[in-house]
């Protein structure tokens, strides 16, 4: 999962160490950490993220994903992939597009710097 500043930010001020959660690969995008194929902050024990109220934009806007070879879609991987309305699509496709330019820019200024 990319990162933008925003969410790093968002995390950090809730007390999360950016070491902990995020990495930045060599173009200069941050990247959500992964431990045992979950997110750093999936609760095992109570199935469910621990930070949900303060999760990452694009946390909020899966199953609604950018696929280089196929433009904006839904995730097939997700289990409820099918009950999102195409109304729905739309919506967070404005979004996801949106924040891809925003991240997009943040990695070009971080690999530049």
């Amino acid at each position: 999962m990319l990162l933008s500043t925003a969410d790093i930010e968002r995390l950090e001020g809730k007390g999360y160490r950016k070491e902990f959660f995020a990495w930045f690969d060599k173009a200069g995008y941050a990247k959500l950490r992964n431990r045992q194929g979950y997110c750093v902050f999936y609760d095992f024990e109570k199935q469910r993220c621990k930070v949900y109220a303060d999760r990452p934009l694009g946390c909020r806007l899966y199953p609604v994903i950018y696929d280089e070879a196929r433009g904006i879609v839904v995730d097939d991987l997700c289990h409820v992939w099918s009950t999102v309305t195409e109304h729905e699509q739309e919506r967070k496709r404005k979004k996801v597009l949106k924040l891809l330019k925003k991240i997009d820019s943040e990695a070009k200024k971080r690999f530049s710097a």
